[in-house]
């Protein structure tokens, strides 16, 4: 029987990539699969859950069983070696860890101080901001936008996690894209404003941006998303310090009416404030 280990958003990840492998390579199911590499079914289960470390020798078995070569097995093992990390750092276009760590929470609370929501961006928005930001090359750009999107559809199940994000008011006279952009873009905060909490320009809080998702069979992730890289912490004490920016959140924020308000405020507001306001980033 494999001794289970305590899973990170990345080791979920790379299992669930794994299971995918092995679905494609074979019509076995995993107690099949484990049967016929001389595992305990229990194995296969906790490797694909993302559970189980995996030795050199677990992952050259696992792997060659389904027909993959050399090439194949070092990047797994690769990617292994720091999958259980407290502390894991993958570049921004490894968007797989970050929509299943989305996709699988029971709650998520998000801070966002320059830029609006992620999960909230209409897909102009998106493609307006990447382009403002330069890290990206053109033709990638539609492709991010519309994995953006693909993930907005958690926010539309039934069992949707339970969200609450927090924008700064800065992020929200930020200037993407062009007027009418941003005034389809405050609609979309309007209409969902039972999900945000608006932090006014004058309100005594400085912090990063962070996401803290929390699940219900595995342990809080924190997140700090970067133009160059992500971070994904599951280190106890800054699992608390991000629980300690959500609580000085919550005490300065809006509450929902008077988010709603301010937002209403933007919506209003005459085009040559937009004008104005120039593409600077706050």
């Amino acid at each position: 029987m494999a001794t289970s280990t305590p899973s990170t958003a990345y080791s979920r990840d790379l299992g669930e990539e794994l299971r995918k492998v092995r679905e494609k390579s074979t019509d076995l199911t995993g107690a099949a699969f484990a049967i016929k590499l001389g595992w305990d079914p229990s194995k296969v289960s906790t490797l694909e859950n993302g559970k189980y470390r995996p030795s050199e020798i677990d992952l050259v078995q696992y792997l060659s069983m389904l027909g993959k070569d050399i090439d194949f097995f070092e990047d797994f093992k690769r990617r292994f070696s720091r999958a259980f990390d407290e502390y894991i750092v993958l570049v921004p276009d490894n968007l797989r860890a970050l929509a299943m760590a989305e996709s699988t929470a029971k709650t998520i609370m998000r801070y966002d101080p320059q830029s609006l929501t992620g999960l909230l961006q209409i897909p102009e928005y998106t493609d307006a901001l990447y382009r403002m930001g330069g890290f990206v090359t053109e033709e990638r750009i539609p492709a991010l936008v519309q994995s953006r999107s693909d993930r907005q559809s958690i926010l539309r199940r039934h069992n949707r996690p339970k969200c609450l994000f927090y924008i700064h008011e800065h992020a929200l006279e930020t200037q993407v894209g062009g007027p009418r952009v941003m005034e389809d873009q405050y609609a979309r905060l309007l209409f969902n404003v039972h999900l945000v909490r608006v932090v006014p320009a004058d309100a005594p809080v400085v912090a990063t941006g962070c996401t803290l998702w929390e699940f219900e069979k595995a342990m809080p992730v924190a997140f700090i998303e970067g133009d160059l890289v992500n971070v994904f912490v599951q280190d106890p004490a800054a699992i608390v310090r991000a629980r300690l920016l959500f609580d000085r959140l919550a005490e300065v924020a809006l509450d929902e009416e008077q988010s709603r308000s301010k937002l209403a405020e933007y919506v209003g507001r005459p085009r040559e404030d937009f004008d104005a306001a120039g593409t600077r980033l706050a």
